[in-house]
């Protein structure tokens, strides 16, 4: 088999209410995704989205034309260039594991491993909330099923946050898990905070949300704050978690030998694709530490990184991006012949079509296309 043609499109969707998630500088209404499309001289086309994917497609045909595409690691090292130098194009490696499970005629997550056919969700928030407001929130999302959620903490004043955790562990009682993710890793392009934590303040919030029984505390110290990032994990009883949209297993093993976290999460469309996410996961798994894959793109990215958790034996949960009304499957999955939910277990069951299982819908492809 080889590669015949590589595509890259990018469509746009407008949403009401906008989104205001906390790590962004502003609200939006524009969705714009890009999605790869790979043809084979078999007939076979791969797909994959998420991550940064916008005008590298010459740069990627250049060197992939011609190529087989089930040899991954043969061509990981080309798309890792690549992306070193323009840009995370780890879709276009999402888009040639598709390929491989459409040759085989199964889905991705068998071929990887086949751990379970389904994953436990939590729903992850985006927006930050009056606490009687999220309280109504959780206590919907856990009549639909979810076992547990996600708050977001980003106040100027980050104890202004913690009275919202409180309401809303009392609220669910001991029926839900809750994680909550501080967003303090990264800083948005165009964003100026002036309130990043720092490790005394991450020391201070994570032991108050100790008495919560908070499940974890997802990015409360600046990525590459190794040494900030193990005091922490010393220092406190609950689980950290991070690395999203780290750059390559090298990272990571500096993460593991400093003993930064408890949960490793690298997004395969940001963070070297499901060839190095998997490599993660296992290394986590020899150091009895848990994988639960960042998914906060849109329906393809999410069902990559699914297909991904399913298949090895350490993830507890699976992220499922949901805070309506402004974000909703139907705006995160606008091009999916049928938007992912979850089903009344509070389960996300993998599909059992081959490859990424993903539907896009032509009509809705042909609506929302723009140009790059």
């Amino acid at each position: 088999m080889k590669i015949t043609d590589l595509r890259i499109r990018a469509f746009d969707f407008s949403h009401e209410p906008a989104f205001d998630p906390t790590w962004q500088p502003a609200a939006t209404s524009a969705h714009r995704i890009a999605i790869v499309e790979i043809d084979t001289d078999e007939g076979i086309t791969g797909i994959g989205s998420g991550g940064v994917l916008m005008s590298y497609a010459n740069a990627a045909r250049l060197f992939l034309v011609g190529q087989d595409p089930l040899a991954i690691e043969r061509i990981f090292p080309t798309i890792r260039n690549i992306a070193y130098f323009v840009g995370r194009i780890w879709a276009i490696e999402v888009a040639l594991w598709d390929i491989v499970g459409k040759a085989a005629g199964q889905p991705l997550y068998r071929l990887l491993g086949g751990a379970r056919d389904r994953l436990r969700t939590y729903a992850s928030t985006g927006e930050l909330r009056p606490a009687e407001r999220r309280v109504e929130d959780v206590q919907r999302l856990r009549q639909e099923g979810f076992p547990a959620v996600k708050l977001r903490f980003h106040s100027p004043q980050p104890k202004d946050d913690l009275p919202t955790l409180a309401a809303v562990r009392r609220a669910v009682g001991d029926g839900m898990d809750i994680m909550v993710d501080a967003n303090q890793a990264w800083t948005y392009p165009g964003d100026v905070v002036e309130h990043r934590w720092d490790l005394r303040t991450a020391i201070y919030m994570a032991r108050a949300m100790e008495e919560h029984g908070v499940y974890w505390l997802e990015e409360p110290l600046y990525a590459y704050a190794y040494d900030e990032l193990a005091s922490l994990r010393r220092e406190v009883n609950l689980r950290i978690a991070g690395g999203e949209l780290n750059r390559g297993l090298e990272e990571f093993q500096v993460y593991m030998e400093k003993g930064c976290f408890d949960v490793y999460q690298p997004d395969a469309t940001f963070a070297g694709g499901i060839t190095t996410a998997r490599k993660v996961a296992a290394m986590a798994e020899a150091r009895g530490l848990m994988f639960s894959p960042h998914t906060w793109t849109n329906g393809i990215g999410l069902m990559a990184n699914a297909h991904l958790a399913a298949a090895v034996p350490n993830c507890p949960f699976i992220e499922f991006p949901y805070d309506p009304p402004a974000w909703t499957p139907e705006a995160r999955d606008f091009l999916l012949a049928e938007p992912i939910r979850i089903d009344k277990e509070g389960y996300l069951r993998l599909p059992d079509k081959p490859g990424l299982g993903i539907e896009l819908d032509p009509e809705k492809m042909k609506k929302y296309e723009a140009e790059l």
